[in-house]
């Protein structure tokens, strides 16, 4: 696991843009367009901002890139504001110019929600795999909403959010109440499958679960612990989110002492 150190959330969105933007730009020149995972939550908010300014600069052609989102609220229509479709919508599908064909998201209005999960894992297949998952982290360590406990070996299924989770996600909605109990989201087993996760997070809130992902043992009860398995894994956290860190005189070493093309990966 790569762990990347920066002084603010500012920083944080301006390195993983472009490390999100670099697996779009090798993808074009390949011949093939860039599949990314896409998160939500607050911590992606500023990577997207960065990527549509280059894409309104004419600095990154998106065309033909495909996006899967992480997870999905059960019982919320896609027109809800707070609906992921709703959410992916206004700051990934329009602001990067994507074909909205291309753009998918759990459907958690299904009516056979089992198969709703089996038909999303079989879309990622089809799409050649997720060449980037962009990942936040909840303040219990989940990703995705993969709570505590959740398998490392789980696929995209229907879980129940934790309480910690739901009163997290309550500044989004009028009242506590509104916030979904379940959720459909992708397992850690389906996000270990991508190529390559960039998983980001600030603000003091997230210190804890930071330093438990990274520096604590691997773990069911924290989800992002997980990462610790995956061949390529960065993390970008800023000053506040890695102030419970053992290790951060280390980390910033190897940032300066990067071996030779590896810079920057």
């Amino acid at each position: 696991m790569r762990v990347l150190i920066v002084e603010n959330e500012a920083e944080v969105a301006r390195a993983a843009a472009e490390q999100v933007a670099d697996v779009i730009r090798r993808g074009r020149g390949a011949g093939r367009a860039a599949v990314l995972g896409v998160a939500t939550g607050s911590s992606p908010l500023g990577i997207y901002h960065e990527l549509a300014a280059q894409v309104r600069g004419d600095r990154l052609d998106t065309a033909g890139v495909s996006a899967f989102a992480l997870d999905e609220y059960v019982g919320l229509d896609a027109g809800h504001p707070e609906s992921y479709h709703s959410v992916i919508r206004r700051t990934v599908t329009e602001p990067l110019r994507l074909d909205p064909a291309r753009v998918h998201v759990p459907n958690g209005t299904a009516a056979d929600l089992e198969a709703e999960c089996r038909a999303y894992e079989r879309a990622i297949r089809g799409a050649g795999g997720i060449d980037l998952q962009l990942l936040g982290i909840g303040s219990n360590g989940h990703v995705g909403f993969n709570e505590p406990v959740s398998s490392f070996a789980s696929r995209t299924r229907l879980k129940t959010l934790a309480p910690q989770t739901r009163a997290d996600n309550a500044r989004f909605f009028e009242s506590p109440e509104q916030v979904p109990v379940h959720c459909v989201t992708q397992g850690l087993g389906t996000i270990l499958e991508a190529d390559r996760l960039l998983l980001v997070a600030h603000g003091t809130a997230k210190a804890d679960a930071v330093a438990r992902m990274i520096e604590g043992p691997l773990t069911s009860m924290c989800p992002a612990s997980v990462l610790q398995l995956h061949p390529e894994a960065t993390v970008i956290v800023d000053r506040e989110a890695a102030a419970e860190l053992q290790l951060t005189d280390y980390y910033e070493w190897v940032q300066h002492h990067l071996p030779e093309g590896l810079v920057g990966k």
